[in-house]
């Protein structure tokens, strides 16, 4: 087994070498008669090595004698580094082209998930935008090599956390190529020196990067800017009465319940119920990572068709809630900087149920910024102070969702207005009678199973919306 890994360890450092000789002249002049030397010591200890394995203390100290070289590689523009190959020059794009046959994961061949995990892996690249992805962060790294880039702290914490994120992602995706193509080469290694048992771990360890790699091109689809944040989910009821009111019940239940499964906070900032059942308006309050990121795909019109419970004559009625979802920037994130002089602070009591629940005090605030009218409401804290505090977090959020959406002209990539609660603009169909189904309307998915559905069993389509805008965009690039 020490003589596999000690060739192994040969075979890597040769191929440093021989990818990158030109690195040589980075420590010594071309025309030093010691460069030459030294880099003749360097392979002729490596030969030595394959020879006799049994020297493991020679053997660290060769390959001590790379780490500068290797240092120096890591810290080079991703754009200028070579591909990642096996040790016969195999890269990730030729196991592709290859195509090889992909079996089910119970069948031990190695080949299946090698083009599996490439697979993936082309997949990941692709949601990334990976081109874009190295032109942006190479950008981002002239950006911060400049002087006075911390003249503006703000700009330049934005700039760095992006070229944190971005520089993260690739070096996640290069980690994977690189591990793949070591599993590869130990696998074939250990089939030249006919070792079953380390060709055995190999494939599995292979196996259960193949398992491994799946989450990872979820994640993918999680590359937004905002998509880590916790989230705001605003349901309104729409025309109907009753009835809409009731509906809008039901959604807000739902994504609590989505929520939950998720293992989210989820806290009720605003409310205002129905005079008779459900809500005319709520707001949540999600907490957990990549809440916004599953969430915005909520956004629009959801419609009900059912045998209504408040239609004496039992008849079929149609109804509409709107949904609208924002993120929860950090501080450092805000878009907007709200002035105390633009607000109008209004204090009110307390809607409710009545009885022992009724709020007795005006503790219920109200802040309405008066250059964007946009209004934000809190009644569910224990004290007027918490509930303004409350109500300014909303209204920051959406603050900042405005100003991103402006400054992006996209603002269908944010939010849905509230308004648009009406036929011709419904994200998603809830049919109870005559038949059950729920359909959504921008990809085609559907389920029979609606119970499950307004139990918050709502990750299919949700999956299904985000792969199917991330491949849109994609093909438009």
């Amino acid at each position: 087994m020490s003589s596999i890994i000690f060739r192994r360890s040969f075979r890597t450092s040769s191929s440093i070498l021989s990818r990158h000789q030109s690195f040589s002249t980075l420590f010594q002049s071309p025309s030093d008669p010691q460069s030459t030397n030294k880099q003749q010591n360097h392979v002729s200890g490596f030969e030595s090595l394959s020879k006799n394995a049994s020297g493991f203390g020679s053997v660290l100290n060769k390959r001590l004698n790379f780490s500068s070289v290797s240092c120096l590689i890591n810290t080079l523009p991703f754009s200028s580094q070579a591909a990642a190959a096996t040790s016969d020059g195999l890269t990730i794009d030729d196991i592709v082209a290859n195509q090889w046959a992909i079996l089910d994961e119970s069948e031990s061949d190695w080949k299946s998930h090698a083009s599996a995990v490439a697979q993936s892996i082309r997949l990941i690249k692709k949601r990334l935008q990976w081109t874009k992805l190295k032109v942006r962060l190479e950008m981002l790294s002239f950006q911060m090599e400049k002087p006075d880039l911390w003249d503006d702290p703000v700009h330049a914490g934005r700039l760095s956390r992006e070229h944190g994120s971005l520089m993260g992602k690739m070096k996640e995706v290069n980690g994977l190529e690189q591990e793949l193509i070591d599993h590869i080469d130990m696998i074939k290694l250990a089939h030249e020196e006919n070792d079953p048992d380390l060709e055995s771990e190999s494939v599995k360890a292979l196996l259960r990067m193949r398992q491994s790699v799946k989450e990872k091109e979820l994640e993918a689809l999680l590359a937004g800017e905002h998509d880590s944040c916790s989230c705001y989910i605003e349901v309104q009821a729409g025309a109907g009465g009753t009835e809409s009111m009731d509906w809008a019940g039901m959604v807000m239940q739902m994504y609590k319940m989505w929520a939950q499964r998720h293992g989210y906070g989820v806290t009720v900032v605003d409310e205002m119920r129905g005079e008779i059942a459900g809500i005319k308006r709520a707001t949540l309050k999600v907490d957990g990572e990549y809440a916004y990121g599953y969430a915005k795909a909520e956004v629009g019109a959801h419609r009900l068709v059912r045998i209504s419970p408040f239609d004496s004559a039992k008849r079929r009625h149609t109804s509409f809630a709107a949904v609208a979802v924002t993120p929860i920037l950090g501080d450092a994130s805000h878009h907007v900087q709200i002035n105390e002089a633009d607000l109008r602070i209004e204090r009110y009591r307390s809607g409710g149920a009545g009885g022992q629940h009724a709020n007795v005090t005006d503790s219920a605030v109200r802040i309405t910024h008066i250059p964007t009218g946009i209004t934000a409401s809190c009644q569910n804290e224990r004290s007027q102070h918490q509930n303004k505090a409350s109500a300014m977090a909303v209204l920051q959020s959406r603050l900042d969702q405005r100003e991103m959406a402006r400054q992006a002209q996209m603002n269908a990539q944010y939010t849905q207005s509230l308004t648009d609660n009406s036929w011709g603009n419904q994200i998603r169909s809830y049919v109870l009678h005559p038949y059950r189904m729920v359909k959504d309307l921008r990809t085609n998915y559907e389920v029979s199973d609606p119970d499950s559905v307004l139990e918050g069993e709502i990750d299919d389509f949700i999956l299904s919306f985000l792969t199917d805008s991330m491949d849109k965009e994609n093909d438009e690039a």
